[in-house]
């Protein structure tokens, strides 16, 4: 009775201005939960305790562990105790060679070193200019007395600035974008829509390197924005799945480059390269200029061959074991600078812990004899800082077909409460539930009525969520394939990717609440007779890029 009436029960103020839920829902607190171990779900989500929780956390987040960043020993150690924990709970060994292990190659790729002397004049690095290690390949140092100023850099049927201009083994300069006239119409499709020479930076390499040339100058509209938009690539460097130690990309070397250095490049023809410019926007016909300036520029690149690991705990079902349910974290963090370590308490050292604690409910009453119907999958993933590579591997690579996975539910930053919630901890952030399958968002809200009554909060849910948090974490890699994904949030906070995140700060009676609320979803997902169905369509109008 109780779960047919659910929907009279819950307090909801949701908004219906998006196409999916966003708001908060309350939970009927008048109504009794569920206690008695005669259920099974409340029998085995009871094996999730503060202390459990708190023992993993600890040992996840402490300074032997050194942040925990792919690609370092910090994070080899992780792996290992995540391994022996499901060694522990006597797991099937899934994973390559007879362990629990699913290898990942990851390309680290970094700008070691670049300098750049235009008319004798040196200019800086992630200053003056800034160069993209993903885009380019090592570049011995040259020197030229001529750079073409080649308009937009844009080579196209309908308008191309390369048509009868020699680039071959040159370093041309380029406007970003398209010539758009006064009218906001754009010279190349003839509207006010723009053409895919404005939407993806690749376009114009590859145009460059077609056409030989040496290097691209792209004059940058405020280079010290550039820089803070792309400072972890820039600074940090990135990773990329796949051995990418070999650059193989088909662009020209590029940098993006300040007024000042195109203004002293241009010189004594700077009114002229902005007449040609002008001339081309509202004409639409394509001019070059040949300019006098001594650059001497160079750059190198380091790439590196890493080999990260997902960790997979696996429990497998009875009637229908061959449908899988996912529960996914990551167990990476950002490492340490100097002798700063990020121990990553709360990201993410809190989803691991918890979703090594489910694994050990689903394994004991797998043990008892009462376990799940469908298969579990206890997926710890590498690499999510640097991109959700991990979990990107999976989902290209999966262990089970990915077909037969039913869903992924996600815990990323767990056990820690934000300022809209400083006096609530019995709360959580509930994002995707009802992106790809209804039936997923109603079995969430139905467990946590039953069993858990926690304030379920879908503020980030929202489609204009400024923060797109949908977009950030591993559930979104299963959701590009189309399976229903569930992500549970606490929220960010002034710790947040800095190294006084750690273990002191978790509260760890709210970690367990919502770890148990985790666990009774992926008991219902696991035990319901039918599987969740993928009923909400996500067909949406694509921008045409003619």
């Amino acid at each position: 009775m109780r779960l047919s009436l659910l929907g009279l029960f819950l307090s909801f103020a949701f908004s219906v201005t998006g196409q999916y839920t966003s708001g908060v829902s309350t939970p009927d607190t008048t109504l009794s939960k569920i206690v008695n171990e005669s259920d099974l779900s409340v029998k085995y989500a009871n094996s999730i305790t503060a202390e459990e929780l708190k023992k993993h956390l600890d040992i996840l987040s402490s300074d032997a562990f050194e942040g925990r960043e792919t690609g370092t020993a910090g994070i080899d150690k992780a792996a290992d105790y995540l391994s022996d924990y499901f060694d522990s709970l006597d797991l099937p060994k899934i994973g390559d060679d007879g362990s629990y292990f699913q290898n990942v190659q990851i390309t680290f790729t970094r700008g070691a070193s670049s300098e750049m002397f235009v008319n004798g004049t040196r200019y800086k690095h992630l200053w003056d200019y800034l160069s993209f290690p993903s885009r380019n390949k090592n570049l011995p140092e040259f020197k030229t007395d001529e750079i073409v100023f080649l308009g937009y850099g844009i080579d196209d049927p309908r308008y191309s600035d390369y048509r009868g201009v020699d680039v071959k083994d040159k370093v041309i300069m380029i406007y970003d974008g398209e010539p758009v006239n006064q009218d906001s119409i754009s010279m190349i499709t003839k509207t006010e829509q723009l053409s895919h020479w404005s939407n993806s930076w690749k376009n114009k390499l590859i145009a460059a390197r077609n056409n030989g040339v040496k290097l691209v100058l792209i004059i940058a509209d405020d280079i010290k924005s550039e820089l803070n938009k792309n400072r972890n690539i820039l600074l940090g460097g990135s990773m990329s799945l796949g051995d990418k130690s070999v650059f193989k990309e088909p662009f020209a070397n590029s940098v993006s480059i300040s007024s000042t250095i195109a203004k002293e490049i241009m010189g004594n023809d700077l009114a002229e390269v902005i007449k040609i410019r002008d001339q081309i926007k509202a004409k639409g016909k394509a001019k070059s200029k040949s300019l006098k300036s001594e650059l001497m520029f160079g750059q190198n690149i380091t790439r590196k061959l890493l080999e990260g690991v997902n960790v997979m705990g696996f429990i497998e079902g009875s009637s229908k074991k061959d449908e899988i349910v996912i529960v996914s974290a990551h167990f990476d963090h950002v490492g340490k600078t100097g002798d700063d370590i990020f121990n990553g308490a709360n990201d993410n050292a809190s989803g691991t812990s918890t979703v090594l604690e489910i694994a050990d409910a689903f394994a004991e009453a797998k043990r008892n004899g009462e376990g799940p119907k469908r298969s579990i999958l206890c997926l710890l993933v590498s690499g999510e800082e640097k991109g959700l590579l991990g979990s990107a591997y999976y989902t290209d690579k999966p262990v089970f077909p990915i077909e037969n996975t039913v869903v992924d539910i996600n815990v990323d930053m767990v056990g820690r409460s934000d300022v809209k919630y400083a006096n609530n901890p019995d709360y959580i952030y509930v994002i995707g539930s009802d992106r790809l399958s209804t039936d997923l968002h109603k079995i969430n809200e139905s467990v946590n009525q039953k069993y858990t009554q926690l304030t379920l909060d879908y503020t980030y849910n929202s489609e204009s969520d400024p923060n797109r948090y949908y977009f950030r974490s591993d559930h979104y890699n299963f959701a590009q394939k189309g399976i229903p994904a569930i992500f549970y949030f606490n929220g960010t906070h002034e710790d947040y990717h800095r190294p006084s995140d750690t273990a002191e700060k978790i509260n760890f009676e709210q970690m367990k609440n919502t770890g148990q609320l985790i666990f009774h979803t992926a008991w219902e997902l696991a035990n319901r007779e039918a599987r969740i169905q993928v009923d909400v369509d996500t067909k949406k109008p694509k921008k045409i890029s003619p």
